[in-house]
């Protein structure tokens, strides 16, 4: 009838209960996964290119802002890195909604993926309150491995002065074990918990332990993936960060693809009896 909505929602857009979210099988992956993955993304996005260019503006500005604090407040910018990783997939969750459009063979539209967030606020909220909170304690630890380090908060330039300074290795190790750790940890939560909770409608907490789960049961594959997005993100950064309004979209669309092959859909309930 005309007055009834047309699109109907799909078995996969419905909500999932926890239970079996984290009973959910999480399928085994291969090495060379995560090159398809990326292979995958960049097809999305020339599927689509202009709302991909939209979301690439966006990470070009974050690469802007980033390269400021470093210029006023160096001391913060390993944290701030942080904030890709925290405000990254939250702004790929537009990528995600285009990617599951090309999916389900819809036009993607750039209103329907910045609003794709409205179904799941409240789980969305959790979820970047866990990540926000990862961000700040990393944040504190920086800024204690400075001081310790150092009499005072370097400027930009004694920065790198710091870091190619060998006679610093104390320093520089700290320093990037302390990154290392809160990176791991941010991103075992969220590899694929945000594409998820778009999917699925589960809440935070399930969709950050499936991320854990399927970070856990694909160690060296997942490991390979997070090395494969710091060296597309570093690469796209170098040349004034240009490379962002390409690169970025295209994880984005390619950590959907993760998603869908990590998580396996659960198996429908059997028909009751009659």
């Amino acid at each position: 009838p005309p007055h009834m909505k047309q699109d109907t929602q799909s078995p996969n857009e419905e909500t999932v209960q926890s239970s079996s979210v984290l009973s959910m099988p999480i399928n085994h992956v291969g090495l060379n996964e995560p090159l398809q993955w990326v292979s995958l993304g960049w097809r999305d996005f020339m599927r689509s290119p202009i709302t991909g260019l939209f979301y690439g503006l966006c990470f070009f500005a974050m690469g802007h802002a980033l390269m400021v604090v470093f210029e006023s407040a160096p001391a913060y910018v390993l944290a701030l890195s942080a904030g890709f990783l925290l405000v990254g997939p939250f702004l790929s969750l537009g990528l995600y909604q285009i990617s599951k459009d090309l999916q389900a063979k819809r036009r993607p539209q750039l209103k329907r993926s910045l609003c794709a967030w409205l179904p799941t606020k409240s789980s969305m909220a959790i979820f970047a309150g866990v990540l926000l909170v990862l961000e700040m304690l990393w944040g504190r630890a920086s800024l204690i491995v400075f001081a310790v380090s150092f009499d005072s908060m370097p400027d930009a330039n004694s920065t790198w002065a710091a870091l190619l300074n060998l006679e610093n290795i104390d320093f520089i190790i700290a320093y990037l074990v302390v990154g290392a750790v809160f990176a791991g940890l941010i991103f075992t939560t969220s590899a694929i918990a945000i594409p998820m909770i778009l999917d699925k409608r589960v809440d935070a907490i399930a969709a950050g332990l499936t991320s854990i789960r399927a970070c856990l049961e694909n160690p060296i594959t997942m490991a390979f993936w997070g090395m494969l997005i710091t060296v597309f993100v570093v690469a796209a950064m170098l040349p004034w960060f240009v490379g962002l309004l390409v690169i970025g979209p295209v994880l984005g669309h390619a950590t959907w693809h993760a998603y869908q092959a990590l998580v396996v859909p659960p198996v429908p309930a059997p028909p009751p009896s009659q």
